[in-house]
């Protein structure tokens, strides 16, 4: 594993862009804490806003419920800026994601008012530094972009039942870390 990098918020704790089915504080709380039913002191720790990530492009993981994002300047990505990510909250998030991505600081935009779901109307707002999750092998994603309403309808339900978003997970295997340039 490469030297690790870190986006730390003004409370020594973590920021990350969450694109795919972490934008979900159910599947999110179930990674980080293994319940979607985390106490309200836990909830208070973190904060999701909405944001924008240029120059990556989201598309399906083939044979999967779940996205990966490549660098593609003609594109940009929706997603959830979070804050409050704890050192174990971040470990647990490599795991999560596997060795199929490399965890790298980018810039994302806050986006003060969204706009409808061709990205119409939206308001951008100031940037921030935060960590996201890369995938590494473009081969795998199909042309066809992940859709968080669908996965909402039709998986999110298996995906918050408990010990379910760990079962295929290598102990061995956790997402890399991109070092600092």
């Amino acid at each position: 594993m490469t030297a690790h990098s870190k986006v730390e918020s003004d409370e020594g704790t973590h920021c990350a862009f969450f694109y795919g089915t972490l934008m979900v504080p159910d599947v999110f709380y179930s990674v980080c804490y293994n319940s979607k039913d985390v106490p309200d002191a836990i909830a208070k720790l973190h904060s999701f806003r909405p944001a924008l990530l240029h120059g990556y492009c989201r598309r399906r993981v083939k044979y999967a419920d779940y996205p990966g994002i490549t660098e593609d300047s003609a594109h940009d990505v929706f997603g959830t800026f979070t804050t409050g990510l704890t050192k174990a909250n971040m470990a647990k998030l490599d795991f999560f994601e596997g060795s199929q991505y490399e965890r790298r600081t980018v810039s994302v935009t806050l986006l003060e008012k969204l706009g409808n779901v061709k990205g119409e109307g939206q308001v951008e707002g100031q940037e921030r530094k935060a960590e996201v999750y890369v995938y590494l092998d473009k081969r795998e994603l199909e042309e066809k972009e992940w859709d968080l309403e669908e996965f909402r309808r039709e998986k999110l339900q298996q995906w918050t039942r408990a010990g379910y978003v760990f079962e295929d997970c290598d102990p061995n295997a956790p997402a890399t870390v991109a070092s600092d340039s």
